[in-house]
């Protein structure tokens, strides 16, 4: 092959590469057309843990055995064996509910059905998959190649993987609408919803929703309000109590591209354990870069080709010499 043709078809090969597309990051993505989700009020909620001991019911998950005992509510944390936990907050003397100073209150824990969400952005092989009508992100057992990429892209550190189990899968809350489940598929609320004494988790559709959690915090602090339990479609009852002093925020509206599960507390979100997240989504941002090297990691062997098609070339010219 003549000098000349070899270092044009290189730098040939080396535009496309370089220029063959930037990468571009795309817009967050909107909340789905029928999105579905809960909102937590934090000071609705009064640390019975009914919520985890139903999701494990539901579930079909087993208790937490401490000292010997079987104890259905007591989990600390996420795991492969516990989808959904209620934490608590402390301050001082911990006397006052609801109070940031000598106060306490509780935080649930569990998969925020994120609009944009970086578990599946981050899944190589859609395992991960978000509902394009109900929004919901569930598992799929059957595509995973246990990557478990999926647990670092989660800002919220949702997806655990079953360590203790040498065929272990990844497990998360799929909203109770995953194979073998499906509750809201056929008309039910999420188990934790649906067992909530309080109020303080309330299933609904996304919209709805957020006109509830801000109806909530326009309340003045001591003004009476009528709190629905279960689902905000179709409360089956609800009750009457003085409104807290909210804090003027509801998480997951703007968060990372937003949530389909609501949070609002009287309580700061960052001393409730949330990240500290902007309105953009990370995995918008990434998704731009990934996919662009992803498209182009056949470049190189589009220029090989160039290159080995110009060298027979020549070599047939040349009367067979190379």
């Amino acid at each position: 092959m003549k000098r000349r043709d070899f270092l044009k078809a290189a730098a040939g090969g080396a535009a496309v590469l370089c220029t063959g597309g930037a990468a571009q990051a795309r817009e967050n993505l909107q909340p789905a057309p029928q999105a579905v989700g809960m909102l937590f009020d934090s000071t609705l909620c009064v640390g019975c843990k009914a919520c985890v001991s139903k999701c494990k019911e539901v579930n079909g998950m087993p208790p937490v055995i401490r000292d010997g005992q079987v104890q259905f509510d007591s989990a600390s944390d996420l795991s492969g064996d516990t989808l959904n936990v209620i934490k608590i907050y402390k301050d001082g003397t911990a006397k006052v509910k609801d109070s940031e100073v000598d106060g306490f209150a509780f935080e649930k824990r569990s998969c925020m059905h994120c609009v944009n969400p970086g578990c599946v952005s981050v899944c190589p092989v859609t395992a991960m998959r978000r509902d394009p009508a109900t929004g919901i992100v569930t598992y799929h057992a059957d595509a995973c190649i246990g990557c478990r990429n999926c647990t670092v892209g989660c800002p919220y550190n949702v997806p655990q993987f079953e360590y203790d189990n040498p065929f272990g899968q990844i497990q998360k809350c799929q909203m109770c609408n995953q194979a073998g489940v499906e509750r809201i598929d056929n008309g039910q609320m999420t188990g934790c919803a649906e067992v909530c004494p309080t109020g303080a988790t309330l299933f609904g559709t996304r919209e709805a929703l957020m006109e509830e959690a801000k109806r909530r915090l326009a309340l003045k602090p001591g003004e009476i309000y009528n709190y629905p339990r279960g689902d905000l479609g179709k409360p089956y009852n609800s009750h009457e109590k003085a409104a807290p002093e909210y804090k003027q925020h509801v998480w997951g509206e703007k968060e990372a591209g937003g949530t389909n599960v609501l949070h609002i507390s009287s309580i700061p979100f960052d001393k409730l354990g949330m990240p500290p997240l902007g309105e953009r989504s990370a995995a918008s941002i990434a998704e731009g870069v990934q996919h662009t090297l992803y498209s182009y990691l056949a470049l190189p062997a589009v220029a090989l080709a160039g290159l080995t098609y110009v060298v027979r070339r020549n070599t047939d010219d040349d009367g067979g010499e190379s």
